[in-house]
């Protein structure tokens, strides 16, 4: 048997025994009794209908489970005997009624699709986690899990599968996951108080076991081989049936612990719980808390009991009861629970057309045979010919012809049989259509036609009709969605070293993928460095929160068949596709060579067109291309950026042309200025000189002169100029 709690993440877990939220044995094994206890005063009244479904569902001519006992003992069958007896024929077609709703989810069964619901959570990511789960499915033969979960939900209105792990082989650490299924519903004791059809909410279960002895001492040595568990739960017989005083009776026994702390958060949107690392940090760190609130922090506990003792208690590594239940109808009436499946409300139509049918065997068994009629002495000399008439196969019968009269009698002739009456035939054939009415299954979903219908009526038919009938598909899919919520919570938490799992695809195409639960980011992509083409992802499953929704609808086969038809169409069609979609038409066949036909097909495609369809972005091709492009990129860049120094340089010369138009005009009135001045002084020297006479009489304006001829020469001096700055002619103050 696997053992369904042996992870590492829980190996971090420190045993609860002895801490103060921790439960005794004692205390567990008195919780899983008066559990038990309750589920049974719960549910055995609805069991006993399920079982009796169960019984009758199985009802078969040599059982003759379909009959009443009283009905039986009235017609003259008991203790063995049937001399005398009257019919009590069996005719079950309750079994044709439940295989058209397994069947039907055999073919279509919906299929989980993770989604991310985080940000830090990867559309990557989810595709690998349905590539884990399809493996974790096909390892486990969940066919088989799931068929029988069904079977018993469609039967007898509840089935159920579980998850447990266990190590890859005798010499590894790694772990995986695998899917149980549990063949014997009436094992199962989950809480009565859950309110999910999955039982997600559910607080507690129990799933019974029987051992023989020798197999209970080899695994557990040290325990007694004793089960003490009290009055045995309806339909859970088990091996005790059989084998009486040779069997144990253990269980194992989930429930959920809840131990309440404070919840802390800090200014930044920072949270901790009491007594984690995080929140002694803040502590020592001085922080003050802006918020807190009490909290529960649920775990799942794992126990395995013998009613006397508690052999085994490890914790469970999720936060789910690994235990997926799957409901058919469900009511609660004045407090108590009543299950059923399908085969609830027929059993008394199937009764009636069991009796009818007896009926009429019985009517024409005990009519008369057909005899021959004749005149007397028709027969005489030929008695052996006609007693043997029956019997044999004669050529021909001769009789002696007789006159009665003057008129010649008629030949010996057969009376005609024994009939069943009418009301005999229209009540066998309401029992059958009361059949159909309480399963809600008509001729059109039974695969029965008028004759006269074109194929898309009788298709439109057999939908309306599976819609009385689309509820247990339905719950199947609710359950299917949890499992796989378990699953998607289970994965990070097993596989939690680094590794290289297999994951499946959708069309069943296998890869593998390298794990690493220790990284950050949850998708890491190294590439080659030449060119740029990714090498391999390394993912964490373990960032980001997804969720599960499910997809009902035809199966992938059935979707292939489907997308064979189409492209043989498109083709016929428009025959040039056939160098397009070819490999991919050929793809999906199902004949020996097909997938080597479509990887030679798929040479001869263009590889644009295989570029453009396959959306590789790491395809060596694609990622020549994208580095071509960055290189193409990057010189625009270059040239842009050369543009831009050109048109600013070109702006600086316009803005420094302009400047210096503006200086040149400056400098011209400058000029202008200094020669008005230079002519206007020369005038006043030739004033002076004239007003101090030849022979320089006049003193002071002799001296003023000479003075002015000591200074520079005016012809001498350089008038202003463009290098020396900008420069304005300031005029000389006229002397008085």
């Amino acid at each position: 048997m696997a053992d369904p709690v042996g992870m590492t993440a829980a190996a971090a877990v420190a045993n609860s025994a002895g801490s103060k939220q921790s439960r005794s044995d004692a205390q567990i094994l008195a919780d899983a009794k008066k559990r038990l206890n309750m589920a049974m005063e719960a549910y055995d009244e609805s069991r006993e209908s399920e079982l009796d479904d169960l019984r009758f569902l199985a009802g078969s001519p040599d059982n003759q489970w379909q009959w009443p006992n009283e009905v039986l003992s009235s017609r003259g069958i008991g203790n063995g005997s049937t001399i005398n007896a009257r019919p009590t024929l069996t005719i079950n077609v309750l079994p044709q009624h439940v295989l058209q709703i397994t069947n039907q989810q055999r073919q279509d069964r919906p299929s989980g699709k993770v989604i991310p619901v985080s940000d830090g959570a990867n559309v990557q990511v989810a595709e690998v986690f349905e590539g884990v789960v399809r493996h974790i499915e096909y390892i486990s033969d969940s066919d088989v899990v799931y068929n029988t979960a069904c079977q018993n939900q469609v039967a007898c209105g509840e089935g159920y599968w579980r998850y447990v792990t266990d190590f890859l082989d005798d010499r590894s650490w790694d772990q995986e996951i695998r899917l149980q299924r549990i063949e014997n519903f009436f094992s199962v004791h989950m809480d009565p108080t859950a309110q999910d059809p999955c039982g997600s909410d559910a607080k507690w279960c129990l799933i019974s076991q029987d051992l023989t002895r020798d197999e209970f001492e080899l695994q557990f040595p040290d325990a007694t081989p004793v089960s003490n568990w009290g009055p045995t739960p309806v339909g859970d017989q088990g091996m005790k049936s059989w084998l009486t005083d040779q069997t144990v009776r253990i269980a194992e026994y989930f429930y959920i612990d809840s131990v309440k702390k404070t919840l802390y958060q800090y200014p930044g949107g920072v949270t901790a719980l009491e007594g984690t690392n995080e929140a002694d940090l803040a502590k020592a760190y001085g922080l003050i808390s802006t918020r807190q609130r009490d909290t529960e922090i649920k775990s799942v506990k794992w126990c395995k009991l013998n009613g006397n003792e508690v052999l085994e208690k490890k914790d469970w590594a999720g936060k789910y009861i690994p235990v997926v239940r799957v409901l058919g109808n469900k009511y609660e009436v004045e407090g108590r629970v009543y299950i059923s499946g399908i085969v609830r409300n027929a059993k008394d139509a199937q009764r009636m057309k069991n009796y009818w049918t007896s009926q009429e065997a019985e009517m024409l068994a005990l009519a008369p045979k057909a005899p021959f009629v004749g005149a007397a002495g028709q027969f005489e000399g030929y008695e052996s010919d006609w007693k043997t008439a029956n019997t044999q196969n004669h050529p021909y019968l001769q009789y002696n012809p007789t006159v009665e009269g003057d008129q010649l009698v008629p030949a010996p002739q057969r009376v005609a049989p024994p009939f069943p009456q009418t009301g005999l035939i229209q009540a066998k054939l309401g029992a059958g259509d009361d059949i159909k009415a309480t399963t809600g299954q008509y001729d059109a979903s039974l695969g029965q036609s008028r004759g006269d219908e074109s194929g898309r009526a009788l298709f439109a038919r057999e939908k309306q009709s599976d819609t009385g009938t689309f509820h247990f598909h339905d719950n199947f899919g609710a359950s299917l969605r949890y499992g796989t919520r378990i699953l998607i919570d289970l994965i990070p938490k097993i596989y939690d070293t680094p590794r290289v799992s297999r994951i499946i695809g959708m069309d069943g195409d296998t890869n593998n993928v390298e794990l690493n639960p220790d990284q950050k980011e949850p998708v890491v992509t190294q590439k080659d460095q030449a060119t740029g083409a990714a090498i391999k992802k390394i993912y964490n499953l373990g960032v980001g929160k997804y969720d599960v929704a499910v997809s009902t609808g035809p199966g992938y086969a059935t979707r292939r068949q489907e997308a064979v038809e189409n492209m043989g169409l498109l083709i016929q069609t428009s025959p040039d596709l056939w160098q397009v979609i070819g490999d991919l038409l050929v793809k999906n066949m199902d004949w020996p060579g097909a997938q080597e036909m479509s990887k030679r097909l798929r040479a001869m495609v263009p590889p644009e067109v295989l570029e453009a369809g396959d959306g590789a972005e790491d395809t060596p091709r694609v990622a020549q291309l994208k580095k071509e492009l960055q290189e193409n990129q990057q010189m625009m860049q270059a040239m842009q950026g050369m543009l831009d120094n050109i048109y600013k340089s070109i702006e600086a010369q316009q803005a420094e042309n302009e400047k210096n138009r503006v200086r040149n005009e400056h400098f011209e009135s400058d000029i202008k200025a200094y020669s008005a001045n230079t002519d206007r002084l020369k005038a006043v020297l030739d004033s002076l000189a004239k007003a101090a006479g030849p022979d320089g009489s006049n003193a002071v304006l002799n001296q003023t002169i000479r003075q002015i001829l000591d200074a520079p020469s005016l012809e001498e001096e350089e008038p202003p100029s463009l290098e020396q700055g900008e420069m304005h002619a300031q005029p000389l103050g006229v002397m008085q």
